[in-house]
């Protein structure tokens, strides 16, 4: 048996698709080293830069001091930590919902919430491009999935006619607020046309719009001035916020029927208190005019990115955030291009299958407030050079 898994991985290697980890040093800040050497990091989600924060390590140590490093067991099994209820509590308010749900990950998160609500009756309306936590999530669910084409609001609602006639139960349209690998952003406004029109439900997986869209930072639905038209609100704790976990932040009785059904919550134990803890200093931070200028040194960051290597006629994709995929289209020059830049000083992953479909490979840049604009155009000029000598414009 191990033989087969062996040649598998050797298969992987040949075609240049075999995923290794490599190991940085220090704290995930604007700059890392690698082997040795300092390098930009532009492959990392702590778009605000607040992953480091003083603030943020103060407040975690504070908490490790007077309730340890772990939780004990789940919270249906050992209770409720105070730190996990204030959390909460902080969370709902920030997406103005009334109850919020702390979750491990954004992967547990997802596929819980959707297996916790959702019955064989139901229909669940999915972006074909939503995040993987989300197609597993609706798996595990026992409703029937109907996948639309990315961001073609036409074809979801020709979707949503098609099952009116046959309708049952409920309907659930569930998409990425920002997408994780393209940096485009769904069409709420559609979204909320349709979600009216057709009586259904809408989820926004709002992890790498939390904290980074909106005037308050409140993410995707409020960019759009649209808050309170969705009714499940899902993000995550580990990027812009620069800790770990996720939550969901919507009604009371959504939020009951998950404690009582969602099994990632009911059988996992519950994030160190340190991580709430740091979260609330997070909060702190994003709802203060400190977060108001990181967002904007994000989107000053981004738009220098974007912008030279636009002008310099490279695919972006339809980017608008601080997700700027470079499409290289083929894994062998993709993951070289990764290799070259890193011996420059740029730390940028490459992105091939299943991640992301076959002839779409891409670098994949994600901006930080704390970057630099040296180090910003540096990144944009390397990448430039480097993709021109291998054609890609």
């Amino acid at each position: 048996m191990p033989e087969v898994w062996g040649e598998s991985l050797r298969h992987l290697g040949e075609v240049r698709m075999l995923r290794t980890l490599r190991t940085i040093e220090g704290a995930q800040g604007p700059r890392v080293r690698v082997n040795g050497n300092e390098v930009v990091l532009l492959c990392s989600n702590n778009y605000l830069g607040l992953a480091n924060h003083p603030l943020l390590v103060d407040a975690a140590i504070k908490a490790t001091e007077v309730y340890g490093v772990g939780s004990g067991a789940s919270r249906l099994v050992s209770g409720s930590m105070e730190l996990h209820v204030a959390l909460e509590e902080r969370l709902a308010a920030f997406k103005q919902t009334e109850a919020a749900l702390l979750f491990n990950s954004g992967f547990a998160a997802n596929t819980g919430i959707l297996q916790g609500l959702f019955e064989s009756e139901d229909v669940i309306f999915s972006d074909d491009l939503n995040h993987a936590s989300i197609i597993d999530g609706c798996r595990l669910a026992k409703a029937r999935t109907v996948v639309y084409p990315h961001r073609d609001v036409n074809a979801l609602e020709e979707k949503l006619r098609q099952e009116q006639a046959r309708r049952k139960g409920r309907f659930l349209i569930v998409t990425d607020g920002v997408f994780s690998m393209d940096g485009d952003i769904a069409p709420i406004p559609e979204l909320v046309s349709l979600k009216q029109r057709y009586d259904a439900l809408l989820m926004i997986d709002d992890a790498h719009g939390s904290g980074v869209l909106g005037p308050c930072g409140r993410g995707t639905a409020e960019h759009f001035g649209l808050h309170d038209e969705i009714d499940l609100h899902m993000g995550t704790l580990g990027k812009a916020f620069g800790v770990c976990g996720a939550y969901l932040a919507a009604s009371q009785v959504v939020i009951e029927t998950l404690i009582n059904r969602c099994r990632p919550f009911i059988f996992s134990t519950s994030l160190s208190p340190s991580v709430p803890a740091a979260a609330m200093a997070a909060l702190d931070i994003i709802e203060s005019d400190e977060g108001h200028e990181r967002r904007q040194r994000l989107r000053h960051n981004t738009n220098i990115f974007s912008s030279t290597l636009r002008k310099a006629g490279f695919d972006l994709l339809q980017s608008e955030t601080q997700i700027v995929p470079v499409i290289t289209r083929d894994p062998e020059p993709t993951m070289a291009a990764t290799e070259a830049l890193l011996g420059r000083g740029f730390f940028m992953q490459g992105i091939r299958p299943p991640t992301v479909p076959s002839g779409t490979c891409r670098l994949r840049a994600t901006l930080m407030a704390d970057h630099t604009e040296s180090d910003v155009l540096a990144a944009a000029e390397a990448v430039r050079e480097l993709l021109s000598q291998q054609n890609h414009v």
